[in-house]
């Protein structure tokens, strides 16, 4: 049964262990707040501000309209140019969904990729509440281990980032397609959500990638779904000292291997960066955006520079729709006269029109 509303119990026996955890928690608050400066709050309106927006109408363009918002089947239609009206959201949905298999406990560095992936998901966090946005949080494994829906406030962010780091999940297997499934039934306006794990996918790989881009298909359909893939350097290589024995976190199945031999070393290495990048490649190919945070790594640049990727990719569609809408006034009588099919001005460089 899925939690929803009950925090994750702590010990009262246990006041050692509880200490430790809310002092770990107070300091990557303030460890969160450090990080969360102006400007990462800053690019972070400007990358989401709007998308959570509702068609309201149409009506005549006037100069100072951005053209970003042209009805260009009414606009075609009528012969006059039109814009649409919205009706922004007063809040935006944030939702983080981590990954909280057997395998995200592995960190050959200082902290796990749990623990990475926790600290970001605070900065995210915290970073939508400063523009006053809700945030929600799902927890998972083979299974949804918690839900809890979205919500604003100090206290809120604290329990997200203390469940984040030590709620302990009943199973240790990865489902992302079933976690996925669950977000679009308790969802149901568009929201943002944001996708943290080590996509270890186990076997059978092949048949669990196809379902997986399927499931991230449907979902970025009815939202903005943003993949972050949290890994460790240690994950895709082996050391060589020996015959050791290997252990799946989330199987449990155990593998003796020579990692004096070479050959193995570069088979284990070469499957492992494959799926990596198949991973990788099948993701990017929805047109999902895709972080990739290394453990021991600083990761803060890549997020950073994420926002202002995407904050130039959307200046740059601006000016783009700005060329064809000069265009459309330029060549407007050549296009009435003739009654030539409007839909090949939607872009400039087609080279039917």
């Amino acid at each position: 049964m899925i939690q929803q509303k009950a925090s994750t119990p702590v010990s009262i026996e246990d006041e050692a262990r509880a200490a430790e955890i809310l002092g770990r928690v107070r300091r990557m608050e303030v460890r969160t707040n450090r990080l969360v400066d102006d400007s990462l709050a800053g690019r972070y309106a400007s990358v989401f501000k709007g998308r959570g927006m509702d068609f309201d109408r149409v009506r005549n363009y006037v100069p100072g309209d951005d053209v970003r918002t042209i009805d260009w089947n009414v606009t075609a239609r009528t012969g006059d140019p039109h814009v649409k009206l919205f009706t922004e959201e007063r809040e935006l949905t944030i939702l983080l969904m981590i990954d909280i298999s057997a395998s995200s406990d592995f960190g050959s560095v200082v902290d796990s990729k749990r623990e990475l992936a926790a600290e970001a998901a605070g900065v995210l966090a915290a970073s939508a509440i400063r523009n006053r946005d809700k945030v929600g949080l799902i927890l998972f494994s083979d299974e949804v281990e918690l839900y809890i829906p979205p919500g604003k406030g100090r206290m809120h962010i604290m329990r997200l980032i203390r469940e984040a780091l030590f709620f302990q999940p009943r199973k240790n297997g990865t489902d992302i397609s079933l976690a996925l499934d669950f977000a679009n039934q308790v969802i149901h306006r568009k929201s943002v959500i944001f996708l943290v794990s080590d996509f270890c996918l186990g076997a059978p790989f092949d048949q669990n990638l196809d379902k997986l881009r399927n499931k991230l298909q449907v979902t970025n359909r009815r939202h903005d779904v943003i993949a972050v893939s949290v890994t460790d350097p240690r994950e895709e290589t082996l050391p060589d000292v020996g015959r050791i024995c290997i252990e799946d976190a989330e199987t449990g199945q155990v593998v003796e291997i020579n990692t004096s031999n070479a050959k193995i070393r570069e088979a284990f290495e070469k499957q492992s960066r494959q799926r990596r990048e198949r991973t990788t490649a099948k993701i990017r190919s929805l047109g999902i955006d895709l972080l990739e945070f290394i453990n021991g790594e600083k990761w803060m640049p890549a997020l950073v520079s994420f926002f202002k990727a995407v904050g130039n990719v959307l200046v740059d569609d601006l000016n783009h729709v700005r060329k064809i809408f000069y265009s459309w006034f330029l060549f407007r009588p050549f296009v009435m006269d003739r009654a030539v099919d409007f839909s090949c001005w939607k872009s400039i460089s087609s080279s039917d029109c």
